[in-house]
């Protein structure tokens, strides 16, 4: 397939897809039209053709979309074909949660990791691996294969964490410390900003109140 550029906003729609087609193979659902798609998932028909068709359709006329292998090419997209090793720097609530989440190594997902400043936290463990102080997360991600990093740390600290991994060969961060973070060409950041979403969130429950 040629390759093309893909809008941001397609390209946050597949794990939707992922999602939805997921439960229609944990359902035992071998076949699905793009209209059945659109009313369990509350879009358009037409949209799901158009993303789909950004990356060669998969459905035939008249049979719809085979469940199972588009589930398994948009994961192939989505890079969940492979494993991404990880650490996540910062075992606060937020950073526990994450680590907590068996979800991600079901994605291909493995947390490697975990890297704290704080004295107190260090030797614990949280699903057997071992809480580490800062001091040993350089020589751990050379020498670990690591692709991503998570940070879960005050954003003055994510500054110099993430200078760090840079010379360190990090190829991936997703950040959830509240700054934008300065990175050479070529590292993937994903911020997330949680406020935003709930700001989000907060303006469609004014837009209802003010409607009613």
């Amino acid at each position: 397939m040629e390759e093309k550029e893909i809008s941001r906003a397609v390209i946050s729609r597949l794990p939707i897809y992922y999602r939805y087609l997921g439960q229609l193979v944990d359902e035992g659902v071998e076949r699905v039209s793009s209209k059945e798609l659109s009313n369990i998932m509350r879009s358009s028909a037409s949209q799901i053709r158009q993303d789909l068709n950004c990356f060669g359709g998969f459905g035939q006329q008249g049979y719809g979309y085979n469940v199972k292998f588009l589930y398994e090419e948009i994961g192939k997209i989505l890079g969940l074909d492979k494993k991404h090793n990880l650490v996540l720097i910062g075992a606060g609530n937020l950073g526990q949660a994450l680590a907590n989440y068996v979800n991600f190594e079901r994605r291909g997902f493995i947390i490697k990791g975990i890297f704290d400043k704080n004295t107190v936290l260090h030797g614990k463990t949280i699903r057997d691996i071992t809480i580490s102080p800062m001091e040993d997360l350089n020589s751990f991600v050379l020498n670990n294969n690591i692709d991503i990093a998570v940070l879960t740390i005050p954003k003055e600290s994510a500054v110099v964490v993430t200078q760090d991994l840079v010379k360190c060969g990090i190829k991936a961060i997703w950040n959830f410390a509240h700054v934008d973070l300065d990175v050479p060409e070529g590292i993937v950041v994903e911020n997330v900003h949680l406020s935003e979403s709930l700001m989000k969130l907060s303006y469609d429950l004014n837009r209802k109140e003010l409607e009613n």
